[in-house]
């Protein structure tokens, strides 16, 4: 192509090209569509813009451009093809002239363009003369489509009280028009519904509040939106949405007690926790902002409590004290009512809290006898005879007839009765001597009667604390094991001791050790006080001997600190020992054992030597005794494998068949083989004998034998298991006589014939003298 073509196509293209954003004319009814070629060729294509508008309807095809090469000379030689989408359906060309006609009508919301080849052929070579050029087709757009709301119904929810202008919500309609060109696509909103609350942004579809609106007034409002194409003009199509605008609640109402007096009542009789009645403050929001809480005021709030019960509301009056008609019998407190949840933009209307008078009666009962203490704890000593005083008690009717008490205890009918009671004056004494060291402390229940009226009983607890008395002397608290050894030297102690004592001192135990009178001038030990509750036992000489001495005795005297101090005598045993200086004390013990016994350790070792040598004389003995047992049962064994084992070839299933050898079978004794009779001899003996040297594989006779061989091995639990091989020689049906050996002799034949032996030739002829019935004297 040469440079003024190539300039005249450039020129062409600027001029031709209506579709650009820059020379758009958006007040234009129509959108000229038009086509461009792809790629730079040698030779130029002349064309004319092409465009189509959608929806255009006519009876015959409507041109809309044409195509033409710079090299046609109008003669006719020339022939324009148009191929690719659309062509020969919707866009037809005239291949003389290259012009471009549309027959059907277009939807710009289904296909907004068509991208469509042309090329110019020479009819006479059916060579193109121009490359293949691409280019497209654009779709003019019409208004056509209305707008639609494709996510309606719409519903918001905005607080109550809300400001002027605040966004509620924003609806949004589409149209399939074409956006980027006219006035078609272009929505404008508008409020249907919903005036004067709610206002719309035109453009936007933006929901706002148009006044402050309380919810406990309406709390739902219904607003209806419209929505118009081509920016409101006459004809533009339009479609509307629903919105529910719901008001949700906030704090804005405190609350309000519908009473302001209560009157209730409430028995003196009533134990603590009893509800006395309810009362309840209203409030016009709803959910956390109506929850509340309930208060007492005044001075009553230490006889009564108020809880708030959460899912009613309600303020529950409870008894928080026991009440007494004839102390008091009536009582005003005030009762307030305040928000939980408090909105501090709306504090400055008021307080969120209101007040009411509840006024409490106390109703007079017959109660029963009051003690002046709930609890009594009296002390009595140890030891005090019977009908010694404890304590006692006493009860009033705290009604105005003031009715006499009686007094009684409450006995457990497994226990000891220790104690009784004035059943007038409420005075507790013994019945018998108490024991501090049985039983420190006794609980006793004492009960209140009225005399008028028996079913008014009243109890209280009596803990009585016997004090002690020194009455037990000290002891030792364990039986000692001392020891001394025979080569023991003077001042060596030997054994530490202690004392116990079951009676309780005030001050702390306090013990005292020594030795009786009489072995306080003993050379063989003595006794020396740690002051500290323990004491020491030291030898007094050197050397002990137990063949002068075995047993030594010592008295020990232990005293106590008591108030009159007691004194108690303890014998601590010494027991000499065989040892150096150190007392080994399982030795110590093995020989007082033996001294016990009497028996020197020579005389024991030889006692435990005569039943050592007893004992393996008896082991010796079982040992031999199972081995001749196990040698016996092992022949046994090997002559039971001796005679039954059956030698065979069988790969089994491998190691992990278990079951493939069961030795039990082994050693059977008993073959298990059906025992079959003689058969009775015939006369055709020659003919089946002859027959039985001829049988084969394919003889009757030697699948006979076949058979009745492989079901004697199917039936013979005595055979190895699994597969096996087993090896016949046949030999023909055998011999109708039976078996001749002397075996079977024990079967009688008196009735068998065998004339038949004479019949078998000269070999036989000895046999049928003996047996045939046909024999003479003469043989």
């Amino acid at each position: 192509m040469n440079s003024s073509v190539l300039l005249r196509l450039v020129v062409m293209l600027v001029q031709l090209w209506p579709c650009s954003p820059s020379t758009q004319n958006s007040s234009a009814p129509n959108t000229v569509l038009s086509f461009t070629p792809v790629r730079r060729v040698k030779r130029g294509w002349l064309w004319e813009p092409l465009f189509v508008t959608e929806e255009q309807i006519s009876p015959h095809p409507v041109y809309i451009g044409q195509l033409k090469s710079d090299l046609d000379k109008q003669d006719g030689n020339l022939k324009y093809i148009l191929t690719g989408e659309g062509a020969g359906s919707f866009f037809v060309i005239d291949e003389y002239n290259g012009k471009i006609y549309v027959t059907q009508k277009l939807d710009r919301e289904k296909k907004p363009f068509y991208t469509l080849r042309a090329q110019a052929i020479n009819r006479s070579t059916q060579l193109p003369v121009e490359p293949g050029s691409e280019f497209i087709i654009k779709v003019r757009d019409v208004n056509d489509n209305e707008p639609q709301f494709l996510d309606g119904p719409y519903v918001a929810t905005v607080p109550e009280m809300s400001p002027e202008g605040t966004s509620v919500t924003q609806v949004t309609a589409t149209d399939a028009d074409d956006p980027s060109y006219g006035n078609s696509a272009r929505l404008l909103y508008s409020l249907i519904k919903g005036q004067p609350y709610f206002s719309v942004e035109p453009k936007t579809g933006v929901i706002r509040m148009a006044s402050q609106m309380d919810r406990e007034t309406k709390d739902q409002y219904l607003v209806i939106i419209q929505a118009k194409d081509m920016v409101g003009q006459p004809g533009a199509f339009s479609a509307t949405a629903t919105v529910t605008i719901n008001l949700s609640d906030i704090n804005d109402n405190p609350p309000k007690f519908q009473q302001r007096l209560y009157y209730m009542s409430v028995s003196e009789e009533a134990p603590v926790g009893t509800t006395v009645g309810k009362v309840f403050a209203e409030d016009s929001d709803i959910g956390d902002n109506a929850a509340m809480e309930y208060f007492i005021e005044a001075d009553s709030s230490d006889v009564f409590n108020i809880i708030t019960n959460n899912d009613t509301q309600e303020g529950i009056i409870l008894l928080k004290k026991r009440v007494d008609y004839e102390s008091r019998r009536r009582y005003s407190i005030q009762v307030k009512a305040v928000n939980r949840y408090i909105d501090e933009r709306f504090l400055k209307e008021g307080p969120f809290e209101d007040t009411t008078i509840v006024k409490i009666n106390v109703e007079d009962a017959d109660e029963p006898p009051v003690f002046t203490l709930e609890n009594y704890v009296m002390e009595i000593f140890e030891g005090a005879m019977s009908g010694s005083l404890v304590g006692v008690v006493t009860a009033r009717d705290p009604d105005d007839d003031d009715s006499p008490v009686r007094y009684s205890i409450v006995h457990s009918t497994h226990l000891k009765r220790l104690f009784s009671i004035n059943e007038h004056n409420g005075a507790i004494i013994t019945t018998e001597p108490l024991d501090r060291e049985i039983a420190s402390w006794h609980n006793i229940t004492v009960t209140a009667t009225e005399t008028r009226n028996p079913e008014k009983i009243s109890e209280a607890n009596v803990y009585v604390q016997v004090l002690d008395v020194n009455e037990n002397a000290p002891e030792f608290p364990k039986n000692y094991e001392t020891y001394v050894c025979e080569n023991a030297v003077s001042g060596q102690l030997i054994q530490r001791i202690s004392a116990v004592d079951q009676d309780d001192s005030a001050e702390g135990h306090h013990f005292y050790f020594s030795l009786s009178q009489e072995d306080a001038n003993s050379s063989h030990f003595t006794v020396k006080d740690n002051q500290d509750n323990t004491a020491g036992i030291f030898t007094g000489k050197s050397g002990f001997m137990r063949q002068e001495q075995f047993f030594f005795y010592l008295p020990i005297l232990i005293q106590d600190n008591g108030t009159p101090p007691l004194t108690s005598t303890n014998t601590l045993t010494v027991t000499v020992c065989n040892c150096d200086t150190e007392v080994n004390t399982f030795y110590c013990r093995y020989g007082a054992f033996m001294y016990s016994l009497g028996l020197s350790t020579e005389a024991l070792v030889a006692v435990l030597a005569c039943i050592l040598i007893f004992l393996v004389f008896f082991l010796a003995i079982v040992a031999i005794r199972q081995q001749r047992q196990q040698k016996s049962s092992f022949s046994e064994k090997m002559e039971e494998f001796r005679e039954n084992i059956v030698s065979y070839d069988d790969e089994g299933g491998g190691e992990e068949d278990t079951e493939a050898f069961d030795i039990s079978a082994l050693r059977t004794r008993t073959v298990m083989r059906t025992h079959k009779p003689r058969k009775k001899v015939a006369s055709e003996i020659q003919s089946l004998y002859r027959q039985s040297l001829q049988a084969g594989p394919d003889s009757a006779v030697f699948r006979q034998f076949i058979s009745e061989k492989l079901e004697e091995a199917n039936t013979d639990p005595s055979v190895p298991p699994y597969d096996s091989l087993q090896t016949y020689a046949f030999e023909g049906t055998g011999s109708l006589a039976g078996s001749l050996s002397s075996l079977g002799s024990n079967t009688s034949d008196k009735d068998q014939s065998y004339d038949y032996l004479a019949d078998w030739g000269p070999h036989f002829k000895q046999l049928a003298g003996m047996y045939s019935s046909r024999r003479t004297v003469g043989d």
